[in-house]
């Protein structure tokens, strides 16, 4: 079993599409789970039609939404006040600095983050590269396993089939309610399913019921 596990993405909503399944299997358990999220988001381009938000009110609306979702999920949140859209341009060192700091304070067994370069978004690819370092840089005998999500169409073709796959059907329902939680973000992807197909939880169940991550290899 695990430790603590602490999930380190850029955006709220992150966690519930890439691996909610995942943490309430880890909080089902006993294991405590630490989200590091490193902005609100704000730069987000779903603000409805017609519009529920304004660039001035959606940062509030997504900080309230990621901590509803926490909420479901029953697991620590850290907001690191990073901005949205910015983080390819931010000095890695300087974020590996500061993941580095709160990951030798929680001390987990396991990080789960975005797999640089695999990762579609550059805020994905760069703050997934932040969080590797950060654990490069840690004594090896210290050092937690890092679960790398890679999501490009091409990542099989690249790197290989994932080693971990976990079926989260189980936990579907809380994988659901996490997502729903971020209403303004949900509604853009899952409306569009349900434009579709009458039964929208059965296709999403269909889509999202497999959680997949690729275990990183450090050289010592």
């Amino acid at each position: 079993m695990e430790k603590h596990v602490v999930v380190i993405f850029p955006h709220p909503d992150d966690e519930a599409f890439g691996a909610a399944g995942t943490i309430a299997r880890f909080r089902e358990e006993g294991v405590p789970v630490t989200y590091l999220c490193g902005t609100l988001g704000e730069m987000g381009r779903n603000m409805g039609n017609p519009a529920f938000a304004t660039r001035e009110t959606l940062p509030k609306i997504r900080k309230e939404e990621l901590i509803a979702a926490c909420d479901v999920l029953d697991i620590e949140l850290k907001m690191l006040g990073y901005r949205d859209k910015t983080l390819e341009f931010e000095s890695r060192e300087e974020v590996a600095k500061d993941l580095l700091a709160r990951l030798e304070k929680i001390e987990p067994s396991l990080v789960i983050t975005h797999y640089p370069d695999h990762a579609v978004h550059p805020d994905h690819n760069a703050f997934g590269a932040a969080a590797i370092e950060a654990v490069r840089s840690m004594d090896a005998e210290k050092r937690p396993k890092v679960w790398a999500q890679a999501i490009t169409n091409t990542r099989v073709e690249d790197i290989g089939e994932a080693d971990v796959s976990i079926d989260i059907t189980p936990f579907f329902e809380k994988k659901l309610a996490t997502i729903m939680a971020h209403t303004s973000q949900a509604s853009g992807v899952l409306g569009s399913i349900n434009q579709v197909a009458s039964d929208m939880e059965e296709i999403v169940k269909k889509n999202l019921s497999v959680e997949q991550f690729y275990t990183w290899q450090f050289s010592k």
